[in-house]
């Protein structure tokens, strides 16, 4: 079994492989590794791999022209990012920045397209992936004007408790939550209105902040709107 094996299983969209299959796989991809704030893929750059996080982390963002960041998502062991343009052939969609150290595999285009005609049931799933991502890219729209920021800093908490979170006797446990930069990059605010939502909550008994983990309590994970 290879170095990789594990964490292949554990990629949606690999899922449904058979040994026959993960064998096939495992030998396509090439490791890379990147330091603490390396371009993997810029915005509009012509895309040929497919990447999986192996360790550390990674953000995907659209940058305005002001040099503002708008965090789409954050990468985490497991997790791949690339599918897209290995699919229609267009550019890159957003810039994929390291936020720490991180190990990836990449797979080219061309050994993805032959391991897709060898095995069709990964067309499927990164299909299905595709469409999971769309509906999640609906439901941030759908947020950005249609909540408050308080709202939408309580969706976000909620989300990332549903990803990452730890179940404990008083609500969620999330070990290490984003900055407050961060936090205001994925919803589009400032980092001192986080910083204020995230006091409010914490004054009205609804989160627990210690380090760089936070405690959500579990009236505050299953209410409603949270506004100011």
């Amino acid at each position: 079994m290879g170095r990789y094996r594990e964490l292949l299983r554990k990629v949606t969209i690999f899922s449904d492989l058979d040994e026959a299959g993960l064998d096939d796989l495992e030998g396509l991809f090439v490791s890379k590794t990147y330091g603490k704030d390396a371009l993997i893929v810029g915005h509009d750059e012509e895309g040929d791999s497919l990447f999986i996080i192996v360790e550390g982390r990674a953000k995907a963002m659209l940058l305005g022209e002001s040099g503002r960041e708008m965090i789409l998502y954050v990468f985490r062991p497991g997790d791949f990012f690339g599918e897209m343009s290995l699919l229609d052939n267009e550019p890159r969609s957003a810039t994929v920045q390291a936020s720490e150290e991180t190990t990836v595999l990449a797979l080219r285009r061309d050994a993805f397209h032959r391991h897709i005609e060898k095995y069709p049931k990964t067309a499927l799933s990164i299909l299905r992936e595709m469409s999971a991502r769309l509906r999640r890219a609906d439901e941030i729209i759908g947020s950005l004007a249609l909540l408050d920021v308080y709202g939408r800093v309580a969706r976000l908490l909620r989300e990332l408790a549903d990803r990452d979170g730890e179940e404990v006797d008083e609500g969620m446990m999330i070990a290490e939550r984003p900055t407050q930069q961060d936090i205001a990059a994925m919803i589009g605010t400032s980092r001192e209105t986080v910083s204020r939502a995230l006091s409010d909550f914490a004054k009205r008994g609804f989160v627990e902040m210690s380090g760089k983990s936070i405690l959500l309590r579990a009236h505050f994970l299953h209410g409603g709107q949270i506004s100011r």
